[in-house]
């Protein structure tokens, strides 16, 4: 049986369907799996154990989006799949399920886009409760795949050998060393109803740095947010010079980022691709969530690794659709004292040393280990 997954879009998004991937190989032990990917998030399931093949789709605009269009469905179509499934549920992804001509199409029950599959499915509501990874899972029924367990169908993403060299060559220049407990902190988000307030950052980074000398920071960021970290780390040593001497600024790429990531005593950042790269090492995360909901985009994975959300309490405004700040001020954000998130983030290095997880330097899908009373 020869199976194709689309996925196009979005980092995080292509990170929450990983467990599926490995449910539909672990249900379909003999079929040919192929992914259907944009570039930016091919990173994602690159040397992912469980697929067959991935196919990356440009992301273009105008008239060259439009051949691209029909030249990829047309050649789905030669590939003579027997099952498509459209885990995206967009125009583009609807559209490359469908020409792909499966005689088996699933996808969710979309208005205007319903009739491209033959196997339409409920689709749940965008701001609600349930978790993103969750929320794909009924795409699978009609496969007989049965209910998903974070302790068995985690998100994962491949540890990527070179990405984990140039990083341990980056912290050696760094002078950051084995034996210093490193604290990655992520600063940019994937819009403004997401991004904590650079200040907050600061306050943060400065405390941590004031409770343990030992510690290092690596505040890492995305090309367009890359003045704004850099002016935090600059903040953080006028402050503070030894806190400062502790701070460095980087600019990834999310194989780097996993690899780096990987090798940290704790994760901090917003509700973004990177967080749900995190999500896939085992490190202890702390989530900031604004305008989106921690029971949507936690970490799924096994329980008994440390994660903890931080968030501003019940607001009538919260969930949101982040088109536009109903009250104007970010509250959702703004409330998020820095004070609850450098409390998270000592709870979650304590119950990790009192666990017994352990830093592994590795190339592995494990960048902890659990420890025998874990």
């Amino acid at each position: 049986m020869k199976i194709l997954l689309v996925r196009l879009r979005l980092i995080g998004d292509v990170v929450f369907t990983t467990p599926l991937v490995r449910a539909l190989r672990r249900q379909h032990p003999g079929a040919h799996l192929t992914y259907v990917v944009e570039p930016l998030a091919a990173a994602v399931i690159r040397g992912n154990p469980h697929l067959d093949e991935i196919l990356e789709v440009p992301r273009r605009r105008g008239l060259d989006r439009l051949r691209d269009d029909v030249a990829w469905g047309r050649l789905l179509r030669r590939r003579r799949f027997d099952v498509a499934i459209d885990l995206h549920g967009g125009p583009r992804s609807a559209w490359l399920t469908w020409a792909s001509g499966a005689p088996l199409r699933i996808g969710y029950r979309t208005r205007g886009r319903s009739w491209m599959y033959t196997h339409p499915v409920p689709r749940p509501a965008d701001l609600g409760p349930l978790h993103s990874v969750l929320k794909q899972w009924p795409l699978l029924a009609p496969l007989g795949v049965g209910a998903c367990d974070p302790a068995r169908d985690a998100v994962e993403m491949p540890a990527d050998a070179a990405a984990e060299a140039r990083v341990a060559r980056w912290l050696a220049e760094a002078g950051i060393r084995d034996e210093h407990p490193m604290v990655v902190v992520h600063v940019s988000a994937g819009n403004p109803f997401r991004r904590w307030p650079a200040a907050h950052f600061t306050a943060l980074v400065a405390e941590l740095a004031r409770r343990d000398p030992a510690r290092r920071f690596v505040v890492t960021s995305g090309p367009s947010d890359a003045e704004a970290a850099r002016a935090i780390v600059d903040a953080v040593r006028a402050a503070d010079a030894q806190a400062g001497a502790a701070v460095r600024h980087v600019e990834f790429e999310p194989a780097e980022l996993r690899a780096l990531t990987a090798r940290a005593a704790v994760y901090i950042g917003g509700d973004s691709g990177p967080l749900h790269i995190a999500a896939t090492t085992t490190t202890p995360v702390v989530g900031l969530f604004g305008p989106t909901l921690a029971e949507r985009s936690m970490p799924w994975r096994d329980r008994r690794l440390p994660a903890e959300a931080v968030d501003a309490g019940p607001l009538p405004c919260r969930p949101c659709r982040q088109r536009t700040c109903a009250p104007g001020d970010f509250r959702c954000l703004t409330r998020i004292d820095p004070a609850r998130v450098v409390a998270a983030a000592e709870r979650l290095l304590e119950r990790a040393r009192a666990s017994g997880l352990r830093p592994q330097i590795e190339t592995s899908s494990e960048a902890w280990a659990l420890g025998p009373g874990a």
